[in-house]
């Protein structure tokens, strides 16, 4: 019989490879470690995700708002309506009415083109014949071509006068930079002068008109804008007229507000042979500027050309008196057309060149003020003291005009005086 080996009890058996669990103390330590070693690493990067999420929703909605502001403002009610109901608008409201009529801006609506643009002519849907002048993409990024732009944009905008062409809109985008006039079907002055066909419809009375015109505009601008402003290059490319051939000063590019303060010394500007001569040894510009240069256009438009060496002639003062003293006012009128036979029409005709000599003196001061000559128009004429056709332009030179407000008194060389009495009148449409 073998012997039966019995196992010692449970409570005495002992393994050499297990050790006795910890104490429940340690394991409570052990995890509030671990939990502390967690916050520690997390606590960091949750903050910097927190205020991630906060600028992307802050951003998100201002997108959100910036998209409504302009998503309203295409859905204005007025973008295909009437623009000119309103005098100043920042173009966006009725440029795709623009785009839309000029179809891109396509050259067969374009009539004319200059050194830093192109005019067009298109009728807005409300039936409205517009002219466009927009400035070429490479002009526009030039910065004086688009401060002339920009400048004419503020002149326009806050003068308002019946001889003054009117500005409807603009639109000053970077790509695209253009403004929108009221259309002048004849074109310029200087177009119809130069066309033999045309110039025939120009008869004493439209030119007489076209000369008031432009001293009733100038005027304005001189003596009844605070500040003054001063255009500084009026010319007859600059004088447009419509269709029954009235006179209208255009292109307020290199205007000038004359500060009383200041020097008003700048650069010069202008066209050539309408320029004052004193800006050749000075660059202060003074009302006196813009008179000469209505002179010179006024003598244009009697002449029917350029009086390019009338004007020589008269500023010689050792040869003028001799040379001028044979030359009869009926002489230097444009052939074109029949000599003036009316009373008041050769009076009209007589007070227009004689202001006119007047206006391109070559000192400054013995040049009348805008004002004083577009009181002379408007006032009761005297007789002519002699027949027309005998009048010289040297009789006409030395008139001696009241200049209350316009030039100092100054020596004669003749005596056949031709006196005008001004009145305080004048055609001004208040802003």
């Amino acid at each position: 019989m073998v012997p039966t080996r019995i196992p010692p009890p449970p409570s005495l058996t002992l393994s050499v490879f297990e050790t006795p669990p910890p104490p429940p103390s340690i394991h409570r330590e052990t995890r509030g470690k671990v939990w502390d070693l967690v916050a520690a690493i997390l606590l960091p990067f949750s903050s910097v995700i927190f205020f991630v999420l906060i600028f992307l929703v802050v951003l998100s909605l201002r997108r959100r708002i910036y998209r409504a502001k302009h998503k309203e403002g295409d859905q204005d009610p007025t973008k295909n309506g009437d623009i000119f109901s309103i005098w100043n608008f920042n173009g966006r409201i009725a440029y795709e009415d623009i785009i839309i009529a000029t179809e891109d801006f396509d050259i067969k609506y374009c009539i004319g083109t200059g050194g830093y643009g192109s005019v067009y002519k298109t009728q807005l849907p409300n039936g409205k014949v517009v002219a466009l002048k927009k400035l070429h993409q490479r002009e526009a990024e030039e910065p004086a071509f688009d401060k002339s732009f920009r400048n004419e944009v503020k002149v326009l905008t806050e003068i308002k006068h019946r001889n003054i062409v009117k500005l409807y809109g603009f639109c000053l985008h970077r790509r695209c930079m253009f403004l929108i006039y009221e259309y002048m079907s004849r074109g310029s002055l200087s177009c119809v002068l130069r066309t033999d066909d045309e110039v025939v419809e120009l008869d004493w009375l439209k030119r007489v008109n076209i000369i008031k015109s432009m001293s009733h505009a100038l005027s304005y601008l001189h003596h009844d804008c605070t500040p003054p402003i001063l255009h500084r290059d009026i010319s007859s490319n600059n004088i447009l007229l419509n269709s029954e051939l009235e006179a209208f000063v255009a292109d307020f590019g290199n205007a000038r507000l004359l500060d009383p303060n200041s020097s008003n010394c700048t650069i010069l500007a202008g066209t050539h042979g309408y320029i004052a001569p004193e800006l050749a040894y000075t660059m202060a510009v003074t009302e006196k500027c813009d008179v000469y240069s209505f002179g010179v256009v006024a003598l244009e438009v009697l002449m029917g050309r350029h009086p390019r060496e009338l004007l020589m002639v008269s500023a010689s003062s050792s040869s003028s008196s001799s040379c001028l003293q044979n030359v009869l006012l009926s002489d230097i009128l444009d052939v074109r057309l029949s000599p003036p036979r009316t009373r008041n029409l050769t009076q009209n005709i007589v007070v227009a060149a004689t202001l006119a000599f007047a206006c391109v003196h070559a000192k400054p001061k013995y040049r009348p003020t805008m004002k004083f000559v577009s009181q002379q128009f408007v006032a009761r004429q005297k007789p002519l003291w002699k027949p027309f056709p005998t009048i010289s332009l040297l009789e006409l030179i030395n008139s001696e005009l009241e200049m209350k407000n316009g030039i100092e008194s100054q020596p004669k060389v003749s005596s056949h005086p031709v006196k005008y009495h001004g009145s305080s009148s004048n055609e001004i449409l208040d802003v």
